[in-house]
Order: C-alpha cells, then structure tokens, then sequence
C-alpha cells in the first residue's frame, strides 16, 4: 500500500493583502450633512437657503456650540459627561459684563470670565475624580448652582457691554473678511484635533475612557486626566459665554440656555463614544454644523417652535442609530 503525504504550505509563504474594509458609518455625519444640506438647497433655494448671508449666519449660530463641542469631545471621550456648560456660560457672561462695567479694564473683564470657568471646573474636576461623585450628578448640580448665580448677581435684568473692543474681540467684529466667531472656532478645533491625535494626553484621554483599570496600569493618571477634561470643558465653556456676551453685547443669564444638550447632540453625531475610549473633534463640528443646518431649514420652512423640536429629534434619534455599530 502506498502512503500519501500531504505536502504542508510553507509558513513563510506570502498572505494575500487584506484591504481595509471601510464602514459607512464611520463617515454617516458628513454623509447626513450634504443629503440634508442638498435637501434643502433644492425645497428651500427660492426662500433664501443658498444666499451667502444665510449660510454665514448658519456658521455664526453654531460656532459657540461647535466650541464648546471641541472640549465636549475631550470629556466624553474620557466617559465622562458635563451637563453645566450652558449655565457656566451664562453666568461667564455676566461676570464679565459686570467687571467690565465696574472697571472699565477689558484684561480684567477677560480674566474674571475665564476665572468663573476655571473655578467651576476645579470643582467639577475634584468632585469627580478625587471624592468619585459621578460626573452627572455633580455638572447637573452645577448647572443648577451656576445659572441660580447668574440669575442672583444680575438680579435677572441684562448688563450692557460698551466696550467696542471686547465686542469687536469675541463676536461681533471681523477680521479683514473673517468674521471673529469663526475666527475662534477655527483656532479652538485647531487645538482640540492636534490635542486628541497628535499628543500624549490625547492618548491618555482614550485610554482612559476605553479601560480606566488597564490605564492606570500602563501608567496612565486617571484621576488627574479625569480632573483636566472637565477643567478644559468649563474654561472652554467660560469662552463661548464671553463669544455670546460680545455678539449680543451683553451678559445675560439666559446666554447658553440648553446648550448643553445641543454640546452632546453634537459630539454623539459626530462619532465620539458616550461609552469614552473614542473621540473625533472633526466629527463633532460637522455635528455641531449639521445640527445648525437642521434649525436654519425648518425655519425657513416655516414651521413653528413646535414642530422643530419634533423633527430635530427624530433627525437625530435617526442619525445616531445609523452611525452606532453593532
């Protein structure tokens, strides 16, 4: 009888080339962004949709939640939340009005605002990461502690801003043909894409949000980056009330209103995980963008407050179950 010998493949023998395989939804916010965006340039383009200055207000209404946004990626990606963004900003808004009111000094206007932001975040950051209160209890606290200040020292009435170079600064001013919102927002998304991708801490800040246990076991600072993230977020946040103040030229308590739910909305479209261990800075302006986009049309479109609400909602419930994998 003869034997046969299966001749076994060498080890070494060259694999075929596996190509990466693109998933969709990796990119469904930018795809979400021009359907919508060519939706409504066809059904709205006799009612204005196309015209410069209707795109450029699209820009200027959603480039303070696009910055908050940036910072809102650095939390969430750490899996963290922060609920008091919109409340810092009001009450940074008055703040600032008011010191610059009393003194008349803009460095001294600037410094008190961006103090209210730093302060609030010190809390935040040592509550959350070093007496371990969950970050959604303690920023929705903060939300409220913020805004019943913001009512109280302002005794609910608007303090005027008069200084034109504050105004000219944060908001209402151009430089050469940029406008200074956009200005701002550029230069914050600058920072957050280089500070995700390109730095250690970004790296850390994934890490973290991936699997704090294994972090720290690679030498990761959890509680510290944990700290830093919503330090960021509230500066960040103390910003965008100084970008409202100076565009409406005035501080007003009202000023970020339920902005953090847009700050989320955003950053969840975008692709960043509410999970953490994931964050795309890009991702979350076209959120932002996308989400401004959506209000513009409906109101050219004629719908009332009402109807708005329903449709933003069920756009974004639809978004975010057709970019989440399984």
């Amino acid at each position: 009888m003869t034997l046969q010998h299966e001749t076994a493949a060498p080890t070494d023998a060259p694999q075929p080339r596996r190509t990466p395989r693109l998933d969709w939804r990796d990119h469904a916010i930018y795809i979400g962004f021009v359907v919508v965006f060519l939706l409504f340039a066809v059904t709205l383009g006799a009612d204005g949709f196309l015209t410069g200055s209707n795109l450029l207000n699209i820009v200027r209404q959603t480039a303070v939640i696009a910055v908050m946004a940036v910072a809102g990626t650095l939390v969430i990606a750490a899996a963290q939340i922060d609920l008091s963004v919109g409340s810092v900003a009001g009450l940074s808004s008055v703040v600032t009005a008011m010191t610059l009111s009393a003194t008349g000094n803009l460095l001294v206007g600037v410094l008190a605002g961006v103090g209210v932001g730093l302060l609030v975040g010190v809390i935040n950051g040592g509550l959350v990461a070093y007496a371990r209160i969950p970050s959604f209890l303690v920023t929705l606290a903060m939300l409220g502690i913020a805004g019943g200040v913001a009512q109280w020292i302002s005794g609910f009435q608007p303090i005027p801003i008069l200084d034109r170079t504050f105004t000219m600064i944060f908001g209402s001013g151009d430089f050469g043909p940029i406008p200074s919102l956009l200005l701002w927002a550029v230069v914050v998304v600058a920072i957050g894409v280089v500070v995700m991708n390109k730095t250690a801490f970004g790296r850390q800040i994934l890490a973290t949000g991936g699997n704090p246990v294994a972090a720290t076991f690679s030498g990761v600072r959890v509680q510290r980056i944990t700290f830093a993230v919503l330090v960021i977020s509230s500066v960040v946040a103390a910003i965008a009330g100084m970008l409202y103040a100076g565009r409406l030229q005035s501080g007003r308590f009202q000023w970020g209103t339920g902005d953090e739910l847009s700050v989320i909305a955003a950053v969840v479209l975008g692709g960043t995980s509410l999970f953490g261990g994931t964050g795309r800075v890009l991702g979350s302006v076209v959120g932002a963008l996308f989400v401004g986009l959506i209000n513009n049309g409906l109101i050219l479109a004629g719908l009332d407050v009402s109807q708005q609400i329903i449709i933003q909602g069920v756009i974004i419930i639809i978004a975010v179950a057709l970019t989440r994998k399984r």
